[in-house]
């Protein structure tokens, strides 16, 4: 008899959908086709003692599974659960009428239970889009293909459940997420906040810049300063995530495997800091079974990278054509995936080896030289791509001490809403384009007009820093977040000023 059950294999942050074919006839010998990994070949141990200990019988006769299309490598154990229940159909243990409506997945434990598998969304969103009725998965995964609307998602923890189901003598209970709730339930709960941060009051505004425009932004200065506590209190300014922002962020955290079980929609943005050890596949993503790396699960949210010259070099490098592609292309030799990559990069570093240049109080000790070789372990090409360059001085005892409250995070986020607003409307007709840091150099000189004494600032400026026409056009970009913050039509001379100081710690300058 030959019977078919349906699930998926993902490939980027999107599914695919596979037919599990299974046929039994005469014979003794268990066959596996269609391009299956180790994992997928070793399902049949799992498969017999979970069949077994629910308590029916493994076929004693020829099996053939054909994953298809076959010239696609299937990955992974989540094809365990639909291999077995098509063994116990083609096998008549259990009926087969009602196969053709469910995506079913999940691996199998030896004991007959389900364990979770990646990549629950993308694989709902494809058993949605291909018409089918709904999704069996483990239990573990169900909120998240739960949010996708006109699909029944069932989450089961057991084999026995899955046959019980099938065989009409037990139903399975169905999982409904209000995706609306979903959204609105974590907006403003942050752990951190900006009314924490005492003075620094220069170094908000940057930030706060940054986050209205979508800008990279670096932050130079002692150990101390308070650098990585600003940064930890970026995500909580940025504007909170449309709907179909957390899609496509819990999309990629949960083909990685990031989501927990009572997630079912990501609705904070990420904040992901990797460690200066990290490797360029880890970063970039990529492997053997590519996966998304630390710049795609920063998607839609902040990047921090701490401590920047101690990263390898080759690691920064790899960055550069996501920072302006915003997504990232890893190749195989039979195939091609494609992972957004859409982050602000917030970098800090410290000015030389011992952390003292330029305190206002303290001497550095390093050797003639030293601080140039420190600083130029990051290429000219990467802070090219990073918008403001923001020096940070430590914050003195009267500051410290003082019981006057700092601003309030929600009151600048209530700012950078007003300004993105303004973006949006500016941006309505381009489905790709959405804050001013994603703008083309065409868009530009399209919306970051500036008067002729601005031109004449822009240019002195770009002579005396030797700034790249990169640089140009990020200076008119910041420009442009300035003036939409202060609900300014055109770009002035004070906003095209304020922007040029944000890069006045570009190459010369830093050690100079």
């Amino acid at each position: 008899m030959l019977v078919k059950t349906y699930g998926s294999a993902v490939y980027g942050v999107n599914a695919l959908t596979i037919t599990i074919e299974i046929s039994i006839s005469a014979g003794n010998k268990y066959f596996m086709v269609g391009l299956p990994d180790n994992a997928v070949k070793e399902s049949l141990q799992r498969v017999e003692s979970a069949i077994h200990v629910s308590g029916f019988r493994m076929p004693r006769q020829k099996i053939v599974v054909n994953l298809a299309p076959a010239d696609i490598r299937k990955e992974g154990s989540a094809y365990d659960l639909p291999i077995a229940i098509g063994i116990l159909a083609a096998s008549g243990q259990i009926p087969a009428d009602e196969l053709e409506n469910y995506f079913i997945m999940g691996e199998l434990s030896l004991d007959g239970s389900i364990q979770p598998i990646k990549g629950a969304l993308p694989i709902a969103i494809q058993a949605q889009e291909d018409g089918f009725k709904g999704f069996i998965l483990p239990k573990q995964n169900v909120r998240e293909a739960a949010i996708v609307d006109g699909l029944i998602s069932y989450g089961v923890e057991t084999l026995e459940q899955v046959i019980a189901f099938f065989n009409k003598s037990e139903p399975l209970e169905q999982i409904k997420i209000n995706t609306k709730e979903e959204v609105l339930k974590n907006i403003g709960n942050y752990e951190h906040d900006f009314a924490d941060v005492k003075g620094q009051e220069n170094i908000k505004r940057a930030l706060e810049i940054a986050a209205a425009g979508g800008h990279n932004v670096i932050l130079i200065g002692p150990p101390g300063a308070g650098k990585t506590m600003l940064a930890k209190r970026l995500p909580t300014i940025l504007p909170p995530l449309n709907l179909y922002e957390a899609l496509e962020t819990t999309k990629i955290h949960s083909v990685a495997g990031k989501l927990s079980a009572a997630d079912a929609l990501m609705t904070v943005r990420p904040y992901r800091s990797p460690h200066h050890t990290i490797s360029d596949v880890a970063l970039v993503g990529g492997g053997m079974n590519p996966q998304p790396g630390e710049i795609s699960l920063a998607h839609n949210g902040v990047l921090f990278l701490d401590e920047l010259p101690e990263f390898k070099r080759t690691v920064l490098e790899v960055m550069r054509q996501p920072l302006e592609d915003r997504k990232v292309a890893i190749s195989r030799a039979r195939f091609s995936v494609e992972y957004p990559a859409s982050f602000m990069l917030v970098a800090s570093m410290n000015p030389c080896p011992c952390g003292f240049y330029n305190h206002p109080e303290k001497e550095c000790v390093c050797a003639p030289g030293v601080v140039q070789k420190y600083l130029s372990k990051i290429s000219g090409p990467l802070l090219d791509r990073i918008d403001l360059h923001v020096e940070v001085t430590p914050v003195n005892f009267t500051e410290l001490a003082s019981s006057r409250e700092a601003e309030k995070s929600e009151l600048i986020r209530a700012r950078v809403i007003k300004a993105r607003e303004i973006q949006d409307h500016r941006f309505a007709d381009k489905d790709d384009l959405h804050y001013n840091a994603q703008m083309s150099t065409k868009m530009v000189r399209k919306v970051c007009q500036i008067s002729d004494a601005g031109t004449t600032l822009l240019k002195s400026a770009m002579e005396r820093l030797g700034l790249s026409a990169r640089a140009y056009d990020r200076i008119l970009k910041v420009a442009r977040t300035i003036a939409d913050l202060d609900g300014s039509e055109n770009v002035e001379l004070e906003h095209l000023a304020e922007s040029i100081n944000y890069r006045s710690l570009d190459r010369d300058g830093w050690a100079g």
